[in-house]
């Protein structure tokens, strides 16, 4: 099978992932990965974003599947029914409305800015490495809240990746979640893919 530009976007989720490590504010990048998703699903009616376009899937695929890093097992019932996907959804969207929370404290000054990654939502780890000035400190704020997100979510997908299929992170992703309930609401429930 010919191979399209679109396949090798698992390289921007790595390069994302790296740039990141080394400097902060290359997380903004990451709400390409937030509004694309949206956009294509109003504009669509469809989950091309999730289907076609998901470096993140690429790379768990890539990995789980060519690498074998993969146990290839069936994902849980439980975690493909609605109760949690959609339970995970709100859990995440809480946890964005609480680093769109400090970020405003640091933007109002009510709150220094913190040089911390949080793994998980609980585990902060120093990245000040990662932050060498020349932005207001709400936008690194931002920077690290936003990283933070997606190295989570990232460490999740691996975990579940490698305890059951390759792309098992696809199945409650929130972004997945969310373009699936705007292909929903926007058009039949025929027209929309699982």
């Amino acid at each position: 099978m010919k191979k399209r530009w679109y396949d090798y976007l698992w390289i921007a989720s790595a390069l994302y992932l790296i740039l990141g490590f080394f400097n902060i504010l290359f997380a903004w990048l990451g709400l390409l990965c937030f509004f694309l998703p949206l956009i294509i699903s109003i504009a669509t009616g469809s989950k091309a974003y999730c289907n076609r376009y998901c470096g993140r899937g690429q790379l768990f695929g890539l990995l789980g599947g060519r690498f074998g890093l993969s146990r290839r097992h069936d994902v849980p019932r439980w975690m493909k029914s609605k109760g949690f996907r959609y339970g995970f959804l709100l859990f995440f969207l809480v946890m964005f409305g609480q680093m769109l929370w400090n970020t405003a404290l640091v933007f109002s000054g009510a709150r220094d800015l913190r040089e911390a990654v949080t793994l998980l939502w609980t585990f902060r780890l120093p990245w000040h490495w990662a932050y060498h000035g020349g932005a207001a400190p709400w936008v690194a704020q931002f920077a690290f809240g936003f990283y933070s997100v997606m190295l989570t979510s990232t460490v999740l997908g691996l975990g579940t990746m490698v305890l059951f299929k390759p792309r098992s992170w696809c199945v409650y992703c929130p972004m997945g979640t969310m373009t699936q309930l705007i292909c929903r609401a926007k058009y039949r429930p025929e027209k929309v893919g699982k």
